[in-house]
Formats: C-alpha cells, structure tokens, sequence
C-alpha cells in the first residue's frame, strides 16, 4: 500500500492507495470509529462492492445502513440528496454516523455533500471505484450538486476524513469510464507536471488496458499532485484554480448537451483542447504543444472536437463558471505543458476559439466515437 498525506491542518487526513485492499480490516477498524455507517453508493457499484465492505463492517461490530441511489450525472440533484437525508433519518442515524461514499465522482459528490448538511455535519470517508474519482473528485474537499444553469454550483468545502483507492475496482469499470479517467490524469500533468504528461504517453496502451502496477503508479502521481495544490490552497482563491484546466468549456458543455450526455472526463478533454487553443491565441502555448495534448486526448479515443451549442450560449454557460468576475470568465491557460496559470481573456478572443473549435453538430455529438469505441 501507498499513503498520501494532505497537509490540511486539523482537517488533514491520508489517501491509502492499493490493489485489494477495499475490505482491509485493519483500515477499517481504525477509521471507521462511529457504531453506524452509512454506505451510499448506486445501482452500477452496488452490486459488485455494497455487500462486501458491509460484510467487513458488521464483523467489526458495526450496524450498517446501505442507501442506494440511481446512477450517473442526471441524478447530482437536490430530489437525490433529499433521498438520502431521508434514508439516514429514517434508519435514525445520529450525529454519531460515518458516511462512506462507495462509488465515482457522482456519488462522492453527493454522499459528501449530505455528509456536510447532514445534522449539520457527520464525518465521511470517500471510496472512490471509478479512475477520475481516484485520481481527482474524492480528494479536496469538493462536495456539491449540479443545477440546472450550471455545473456544481450548490455545494460545500467539507473534507473526508480518509480516502481508500483499491485499484482492483477498476476491473469492473467499463472502457469508455476508464478513458474518461485519463482525461483527469492528463490535465494534472497538463498543468504541474510535463515529465508526468511523457510518462503517460510511453504506457498509455497499457494504461488503457488496464495494468494495475501502472495505474498505481499513475493514480499516486495524480494523487500527489492534486494534494499538493489543495494543501496549498484548499478553498480555491488562487492556485487551486489551475486544476480547472478544461473546465470552463467543460461544464459548458455538460450543461449544454444536458447531465449525462457526455461524461464529465470526455467534456474536460474536449475542453483542455479548447483552453490549450486559447491559450495558443493570447501567444501563451507554442503550437507543438498544443497538438501534442490534443493527440495524446486522442489517443485515449476522448473527444478532441466541441458541440456547436451556438457562440451566445457557450458565452451565457461559461459566464456562470465559478471562476468568473462580475459575470466576466477568467480561464486557466497554460504557458507550457506543465505551467499553468489563470486570467481573463477578452471576449473577442474567446469568440475566436470557440468559432475555430465548436463545430459539432449537437446531435452528432460523441456519436460516432462512441460507435467505434471498445
């Protein structure tokens, strides 16, 4: 196993890091302290890991109460966090409950943010089984639902008290989820670290396949990444913002197609190539560099190429982003692959990427990718 401190002060806690490890006894005898733990997970994960770790937790002593949501992006929502206030006050779990979050970023999104609202606050611990998640949403703190204007834009800081990636998760994690994953992976070696982006293009083929010792290699890189800008900056007033690389243009696009039409990691793919374009037009990113991201998105088989959504909708979507001033969007731009940075652009700029890359029919979008995909 691997451990990851994020150095948070008195909200610190670790990210244990391993193959086979999601029903450790020992892990879970030592974080697991409350009599009553609640596992929220979905209907996809369920089945595969909601019996096991409960198995583990009632032979520890604990009373387990399972709540089982629906799946994907659609349900980020307020009737499904209702859902689950409900189910924790219906088994009459206390103050004195432990929410773990068994699933990817949808869940712990969801289970973290009830957790925070919960009696006004309970403590939770993420188990993230999707690649993104490991590597990006269940560290940080970030925790919220979607709305219909925007992306994440009810929510709250509330920090875990311990993260668990068994890698072996990813076994049952199909190939279109797994190359979403990478999206997140590429955009932390985007924008810190350029030795990491060479490194994932020499074993992207086996990354894709599924190797496990390179996942965990990649995973705890990430990791490590993600950590270091959150310690320095955990409630997003300055540096934490570069890893909104592709975000901007990405949550425009999720939120344009409508929840769930593309994934959250195909979206930030299709908006890094966008945000590497813009960061080309302000003469900030050399051209080589520019392909070099857009091929390696590529290759993955994530979307390189935008919706057509309409140049005054993609503008009204990214001026709700949360980076935005005064209704104007400030963007992360890179000056290099690994040098990330974030200010405003002026809007004609913008206009003039958007008209060079949004060219998509919106009911052609992802379709044909999708068709040809493994």
């Amino acid at each position: 196993m691997r451990s990851i401190d994020v150095a948070l002060g008195e909200r610190s806690y670790a990210i244990t890091l391993g193959s086979g490890i999601l029903t450790l006894r020992s892990w879970w005898q030592a974080v697991a302290r409350e009599n009553t733990i609640a596992i929220v997970s979905d209907q996809r994960v369920a089945p595969h890991y909601l019996e096991q770790l409960s198995t583990v937790l009632r032979q520890l002593g604990r009373r387990v109460v399972p709540v089982v949501v629906a799946a994907g992006e659609p349900e980020k929502n307020w009737g499904t966090l209702d859902a689950i206030h409900g189910a924790l006050l219906g088994a009459g779990c206390d103050r004195h409950t432990l929410i773990v979050a068994l699933g990817g970023g949808v869940i712990g999104d969801l289970a973290g943010f009830a957790a925070a609202t919960y009696q006004r606050g309970v403590p939770f611990v993420q188990v993230p089984t999707t690649l993104l998640a490991q590597v990006d949403s269940s560290i940080g703190g970030k925790t919220g639902i979607n709305h219909a204007l925007g992306k994440n834009m009810v929510g709250a800081f509330y920090q875990p008290r311990a993260v668990l990636i068994d890698v072996a998760t990813l076994a049952t994690l199909p190939a279109r989820e797994l190359a979403a994953g990478m999206a997140e992976v590429i955009k932390h070696a985007a924008v810190a670290d350029e030795s990491y982006l060479t490194r994932v293009e020499k074993c992207l083929d086996q990354l894709l396949d599924g190797d496990g010792e390179l996942l965990i290699d990649v995973i705890a890189r990430s990791c490590e990444i993600k950590a270091e800008v959150v310690a320095a900056d955990e409630r997003e007033s300055g540096r934490r913002a570069i890893l909104n690389f592709g975000h901007t243009f990405g949550h425009a696009i999720e939120a344009g197609l409508g929840y769930g039409t593309w994934l959250h990691g195909e979206a930030v793919a299709c908006g890094m190539v966008q945000g590497a374009h813009l960061s080309r037009q302000v003469g900030s990113l050399a051209a080589a560099d520019v392909a070099r991201l857009e091929a390696l998105l590529d290759r993955c088989r994530l979307p390189v190429r935008a919706p057509d959504l309409g140049i005054e909708r993609w503008l009204e979507l990214m001026a709700r982003d949360k980076k935005a001033a005064e209704g104007a969007p400030r963007f992360v731009l890179l000056r290099g692959l690994g040098d990330a940075y974030v200010e405003p652009v002026a809007a004609e700029i913008v206009r003039e990427v958007l008209l060079a890359t949004a060219s998509v029919p919106v009911s052609a979008a992802l379709r044909d990718r999708l068709e040809v995909a493994p």
